[in-house]
């Protein structure tokens, strides 16, 4: 019997878990134990939550969240540590690079339990990014790297990973395996959509959180959105700053933030993507939609190599000029297997039950 405690804190972190989980359902030799941070804990997360996107309910919920980066990660490792003492994992299993990751893999490194890191190998190359730093140590402390890309694994390479006593694998990206297994539960949003809709999203600090950017942003939004439906969902607090700013958004479609299985249906009707999010850049070429990226840089370079995505930061008229160019979803490129074609779930565990 192997054990596995998985470190979560966030709700995409739960929705690319889940492909895990199902995937683990089928061996009778494996235990998960799930471990919830309440990192970035939200009403949404109910019963039905867990029960409408056939996830597994978290065996743990410690609740640590709102607080600083330092006063969050201190307190996850100290409960964090008190339930891998008392369960006894051969392995601990961390997502990405959120807080409750580092939290994890530190947990890991002090007990001397085998760390599994999925999604292994993203590189932003700025260091001002949390993210970054928190992906950097994680891996380091790393028994096995599970990373979803050729991109990933020359990143490792290129730092000397090679050299270190750890296990590089090419898994592909669970996030591919969610998505077509989401695709048939997707739930259209109870709002007025027009045939032809652009689907955007906007939410990274350093585009809310700096007035010149999201202006700029934003007054392009505005001026696309006379030609065709934006469909926007927007947290509160961004919406507050647009507010204050008294920025001109008459002409978009702006919504409360929406659950993930309507996302992947806006996605998967949409004519294309505009954002900011990581994440939905992935999803964007997983429906073959081309995707416009509000930022000056991407962990997901291989999408900007195949033409799926276009890096526009936050330049008005680059944006404008993009949006307006004769760029769409090239079909050939989804027939690149760079995510791994929805078998990522199934090669991790194959790894880890053959791991010595």
């Amino acid at each position: 019997m192997i054990k596995i405690l998985t470190i979560l804190g966030a709700r995409p972190q739960f929705i690319k878990a889940g492909s895990i989980s199902r995937e683990i359902a089928k061996y009778k030799e494996i235990e998960e134990i799930i471990v919830h941070t309440g990192q970035h804990y939200d009403a949404n997360m109910s019963d039905i939550f867990f029960d409408e996107m056939q996830i597994p309910k978290p065996n743990y919920f410690l609740g640590i969240g709102g607080k600083s980066h330092g006063a969050m990660t201190g307190q996850m490792i100290e409960k964090i540590e008190e339930v891998a003492l008392k369960e006894n994992p051969d392995w601990i299993m961390v997502y990405g690079d959120t807080n409750s990751t580092l939290a994890g893999a530190i947990v890991a490194s002090k007990l001397h339990i085998k760390l599994a890191h999925i999604e292994a190998g993203l590189r932003s190359f700025n260091m001002k990014m949390p993210e970054e730093v928190n992906r950097i140590l994680t891996d380091r402390v790393s028994n096995i790297l599970f990373c979803p890309t050729d991109t990933a694994i020359q990143n490792l390479k290129n730092e000397g990973y090679e050299n270190l006593d750890c296990k590089i694998v090419k898994s592909g990206d669970v996030m591919q395996d969610g998505a077509m297994f989401y695709k048939n539960l997707a739930l259209k949003p109870n709002i007025e959509i027009k045939n032809s809709f652009i689907l955007c999203t906007i939410h990274r600090a350093e585009n809310t959180d700096d007035e010149t950017r999201l202006r700029s942003i934003f007054e392009a939004l505005n001026e696309i959105a006379k030609e065709k439906q934006v469909i926007l969902p927007l947290h509160p607090r961004t919406k507050k700053i647009l507010e204050n700013l008294k920025l001109n958004i008459q002409n978009l479609t702006i919504i409360d933030p929406v659950g993930y299985l309507e996302m992947v249906w806006l996605i998967d009707n949409c004519d294309f993507v505009m954002t900011d999010s990581g994440g939905l850049q992935k999803e964007a070429y997983f429906f073959e939609k081309q995707c416009i990226t509000l930022r000056d840089e991407t962990e997901w370079v291989e999408l900007v190599e195949c033409g799926a995505n276009t890096l526009v930061g936050a330049d008005k008229e680059k944006i404008l000029k993009v949006y307006r160019s004769d760029s769409k979803f090239n079909i050939q490129n989804s027939t690149l297997d760079l995510y791994g074609g929805g078998k990522a779930s199934e090669n991790i565990i194959k790894e880890l039950l053959s791991y010595e």
